[in-house]
């Protein structure tokens, strides 16, 4: 596996926000974490880019142990986090938010101009201000920014939230040329829909517990429902 978290238990003060969770994401494969406010999913993926310190459990990159690395580490080896909000920086134009991912960055093929490829509207918009794009932009933006640090696993914490369902869409359209290069993606959503029609695995946390896994073909609207709200005994899979 490229990605794997083991048995993680995270705690924020008296709050025990993750209760020996456990993730991994292949090469060319999308996990989609999904789960409502509160469930533990923002956590999981700081936990694993290593902005929160597990009480227990164990995370790997290729097979390297990188609990104890501190974030910038784990990006020179290939773990590369998008935060929710985008954080890009506004007074700074495209191309100086797009350098800033180069900073503790792999040698690799991604290049200014192969994410222009990926997203050809930055093109023509390389000196305009990050605060004058549109949130979909912006998005598009930070994952291209997170592409030039040349990722072996990219992390995305709630792309979509924000945006319209277009603007969405056009986000995550993206992600088979990414899987296509070799990349895992492991993805927080809100948005279910949008989770089962990108992932290639679905998992679903609630109140920092696992309450189901599986491909998106194999999980019903019931047994998502049961598990994404806590109904019922079968919301345990």
């Amino acid at each position: 596996m490229l990605v794997e978290a083991n048995y993680l238990w995270v705690s924020h003060g008296q709050l025990e926000a993750l209760h020996g969770v456990s993730v991994s994401v292949a090469e060319g494969e999308v996990l989609a974490i999904v789960g409502a406010n509160g469930a533990g999913k923002s956590t999981l993926l700081r936990t694993i880019a290593g902005f929160h310190r597990p009480s227990d459990g164990k995370i790997f990159l290729d097979g390297e142990d990188v609990t104890s690395l501190a974030p910038e580490l784990r990006v020179r080896r290939g773990l590369v986090l998008v935060p929710e909000g985008r954080r890009l920086f506004g007074s700074l134009t495209v191309e100086e938010n797009l350098m800033a991912g180069r900073y503790k960055a792999r040698p690799g093929p991604w290049t200014i101009d192969k994410v222009i490829e990926l997203f050809p509207w930055i093109s023509g918009r390389r000196r305009q201000k990050a605060w004058q794009l549109s949130g979909g932009e912006q998005q598009s933006v930070a994952i291209a920014r997170a592409l030039l640090a040349n990722p072996k696993a990219l992390m995305l914490d709630e792309a979509s939230l924000g945006l319209s369902p277009i603007a969405a869409r056009r986000v995550y359209d993206v992600l088979p040329q990414l899987t296509g290069a070799g990349l895992g993606v492991l993805l927080v959503e809100q948005d279910v829909r949008q989770a089962l029609r990108v992932a290639d695995r679905v998992q679903c946390l609630l109140e920092g517990r696992e309450t189901l896994q599986g491909a998106p073909a194999e999980l019903t609207i019931d047994e998502i429902e049961a598990a994404y709200f806590g109904i019922g005994a079968g919301s345990s899979v």
